[in-house]
């Protein structure tokens, strides 16, 4: 089998030899429920409370605010409809973004078949929300903020500090979907005004099925899931205690190595961004320059349809993907990619690479190589690009 060049790490990571040592005695020897009483539960208990103090220390909390989850969808719905929920009877208005992720946008959909209003806020040209809109769509029925620290596909990072200070001057709540940020870019949720915030263990080198939502002490979130006295009795069910210790230890790798980490990954970012912008026409970058995901590219190539890049991509050994991993089925343009304004011919020709610290800058030379003959090779038996250029001959 030939070497894989793995560029899709904002739709996975691969779990490190080191978490999943730190698991693995809790599948086979201290396997016994945290919630019995006996002594042989003792390890157990001991290493969810670890888990936990950890992740209180990356986002400058306390531990009794940490609640382990399933992962990042499961973290998003609980905070906004039971935020939702709870404070109905102050008001029914919450404010998100277009570009926010479906784990977000759906479960607001959902809440407005239950009578909530939703204004959804523009971003423009890089995926930016704009800070005088957000004020504007302030009302005094107004609940609930929910804008994502940084976009999956595009890898914009929002205004954070700003939102969380306007959030917190009108008293509204403000909840983040740190999914893609958490372990990427150093995050202090006292500094931002962060209220709750959404992360998932498998985009850090943690296992997949795991994740945790902040809650600040004083927010009145009912419970998400019923039926024990789990996470304080806000989230019922054993505690997958394999998941915690992994996502713990993931979560203390990610904060000790991210400096470096996240310094090699730009440095290999900005270089195959550069060529290929350099050697590859009619190509574009999407979302901003600076103010984005240390490991993340997004592309737009016109005249060619972004699924058949990635095929040919697959071919020669170079995972990617166009957009979002839970959207992976659907024929629509990325919602993101419209958003920013992007035609849909253009939208189509998307193509997103997500790096780690394992790539090397010969990988992003033989990816360039290849993006460069693929995208050439594919607008040679495009209709679209011969009539665009015989119609610039012309000229």
């Amino acid at each position: 089998m030939k070497e894989i060049i793995y560029l899709d790490n904002a739709a996975t990571t691969k779990t490190r030899p080191e978490v999943v040592q730190e698991m693995l005695p809790y599948f086979t020897e201290l396997y016994g429920n945290p919630s019995s009483v006996y002594e042989f539960s003792s390890p157990s208990k001991k290493a969810i409370a670890h888990a936990r103090e950890t992740i209180a220390q990356s986002l400058g909390t306390k531990t009794n605010e940490i609640y382990f989850t399933a992962g990042g969808t499961e973290s998003d719905n609980w905070a906004i409809k039971a935020t939702a929920e709870a404070y109905q009877s102050k008001g029914n208005h919450i404010i998100t973004s277009k570009i926010e992720h479906h784990a977000v946008l759906h479960t607001c959909e959902y809440l407005e078949k239950r009578g909530f209003e939703v204004t959804y806020l523009d971003v423009d040209e890089n995926g930016v929300i704009k800070l005088e809109e957000l004020k504007k769509a302030i009302r005094p029925t107004t609940i609930l903020i929910s804008i994502m620290f940084a976009n999956n596909e595009i890898g914009t990072i929002q205004p954070v500090k700003e939102i969380g200070a306007i959030a917190k001057e009108h008293g509204i709540f403000f909840h983040t979907d740190a999914v893609q940020a958490y372990g990427h870019v150093p995050i202090n949720v006292d500094e931002y005004n962060i209220d709750m915030l959404s992360a998932s263990g498998h985009k850090i080198n943690g296992p997949k099925g795991i994740g945790f939502l902040y809650i600040r002490t004083g927010i009145k979130s009912r419970s998400f899931i019923h039926g024990g006295a789990q996470e304080r009795k806000r989230r019922g069910g054993t505690e997958n205690v394999p998941g915690i210790v992994g996502l713990g230890k993931a979560a203390e790798i990610a904060m000790n190595t991210m400096e470096e980490r996240t310094k090699k990954e730009k440095e290999l970012r900005d270089y195959l961004m550069e060529r290929v912008m350099a050697e590859v026409p009619f190509c574009r970058i999407n979302g901003h320059r600076t103010m984005r995901l240390p490991n993340n590219i997004n592309f737009a190539f016109q005249f060619i349809e972004g699924e058949s890049l990635l095929i040919k991509l697959d071919m020669a050994g170079i995972c990617g993907s166009s957009g979002s991993a839970c959207t992976s089925g659907s024929l629509d343009p990325s919602h993101v990619l419209l958003a920013i304004g992007l035609p849909h011919e253009i939208a189509h020709g998307s193509l997103r690479l997500t790096l780690n610290e394992e790539n090397t800058k010969e990988q992003m030379d033989y990816v360039a190589d290849q993006i460069k003959e693929i995208v050439s090779y594919l607008r040679n038996m495009s209709p679209l690009y011969e009539d665009y250029m015989r119609r610039q001959a012309r000229k």
